[in-house]
């Protein structure tokens, strides 16, 4: 679940993370002139939405007095994002810069530990600053269960060749948020830039929080206190009507999973499963030149009927020319199941199966009652021998082909 800016920076402010002066959200323009009257000099004023691209929408915008702040507030507000409404719009002071840098927090899905990263060029994408700039980046992990050491952030900034009392800075706040990442459940805790400002202090510009979606139960004091709905969801965007009718496939039949879908504008339907399986064989899709359709994860034993709806939902959507049927090994959904609830979905749509499924890869429980049912309809099927990245490209093969 990812937060809005202003939500970001009070978690970050709650544990000591300077912020900038004023630093409150607007939902009128009258409220933008009064926290720029408030800051009493030149503010900026940022569209608060979940998504990128805002300085070059329009949706940052800067003021020197509390009347220009209110027209700046008018403009943003009216404006939509990337499909997003803003939810309000935060005002800041605005100071001279010396320098920016970047510390962040985040999962290192390698090491299967938290890595702790800091820059000292912020202010772009860190991203970008690896592939061309490997030199300016440090990065370290550090343990879910032994006790945080404030050395260890100093160590990492240190490795920048920074010292002095912008060592001592930066590793506070490199510390702070490390620990804020434990402690709330993050995936992801962002400052960037962090700047020092020409009068030596160092302030957060921008920041970004990502909670984990299974720690929202744990965490319901603090999105309480931030004003975060725990219920209310964060995506990207907006639900289209094809990732609605997904979520009624589920709903309208309690047993298994079968309809957490969300949409692409690709060409190859998706059904997998097996947890991080899933995400892995929609890579393997991408990393072969495929082009998802969607990401439909499938599991839990569905019934026929459930498997056979969501298979004609998949296939309703234009653009789609076949479907992958694919999940790790299973021991909790019966093969032979999944099988006849995609072939019937298949016929019941007006299709062959051998044709309009280009590979069944799900070896588990009950395989062989499955192989048989997949062969008798013709339809390309592998047993575990053949790995999921393997069977991903006999998928996307078979599409080049036709």
């Amino acid at each position: 679940m990812r937060f809005y800016e202003y939500e970001s920076k009070r978690l970050f402010g709650k544990h000591g993370v300077p912020l900038p002066t004023g630093s409150k959200v607007a939902h009128t323009p009258q409220e933008a002139s009064a926290i720029a009257a408030e800051i009493a000099g030149p503010v900026v004023l940022k569209s608060q939405v979940l998504t990128g691209g805002r300085m070059k929408a329009g949706g940052v915008l800067f003021s020197d007095n509390p009347a220009a702040a209110a027209a700046a507030a008018k403009k943003i507000l009216a404006l939509t994002i990337n499909g997003h409404t803003p939810r309000g719009v935060l005002v800041e002071a605005r100071a001279p810069i010396a320098q920016e840098y970047y510390v962040g927090v985040t999962w290192d899905g390698v090491a299967r530990l938290p890595v702790m990263i800091c820059s000292d060029m912020g202010g772009i994408d860190i991203e970008e600053v690896a592939e061309t700039h490997p030199q300016h980046i440090a990065k370290r992990n550090f343990s879910t269960l032994l006790p945080f050491s404030d050395f260890m952030a100093k160590e990492l900034i240190a490795s920048l060749n920074i010292s002095g009392s912008d060592l001592n800075r930066l590793a506070q706040i490199t510390a702070g948020l490390a620990r804020i990442f434990i402690t709330y459940g993050l995936t992801l805790a962002e400052i960037n830039p962090l700047a020092k400002l020409a009068d030596g202090r160092f302030v957060c510009l921008d920041g970004h929080v990502d909670m984990e979606d299974d720690a929202r139960d744990s965490q319901k004091a603090i999105l309480k206190e931030l004003g975060i709905d725990p219920e209310e969801k964060r995506q990207a965007r907006p639900p289209t009507d094809f990732e609605i009718k997904g979520v009624a496939v589920d709903a309208g039949d309690h047993r298994g999973v079968a309809g957490n879908v969300v949409e692409f504008d690709g060409d190859l339907g998706l059904v997998i499963g097996a947890g991080g399986g899933s995400l892995t064989l929609f890579d393997a899709i991408r990393k072969h030149g495929g082009r998802p359709a969607n990401y439909c994860e499938i599991g839990g034993n569905p019934s026929v009927t459930k498997t056979c709806e969501l298979t004609k939902l998949i296939l309703s959507k234009p653009g789609v020319k076949k479907i992958a049927v694919m999940m790790n090994v299973v021991s909790n959904t019966r093969v032979d199941i999944v099988a006849r609830g995609v072939i019937k979905g298949v016929i019941e749509s007006g299709h062959k199966p051998s044709e309009k499924i280009a590979i069944f890869r799900i070896p588990g429980s009950w395989e062989t009652e499955g192989f048989k049912i997949l062969k008798h309809y013709g339809v390309e099927y592998c047993d575990r021998t053949v790995s999921m990245y393997e069977a991903a490209g006999r998928a996307v093969a078979k599409m080049r082909v036709g």
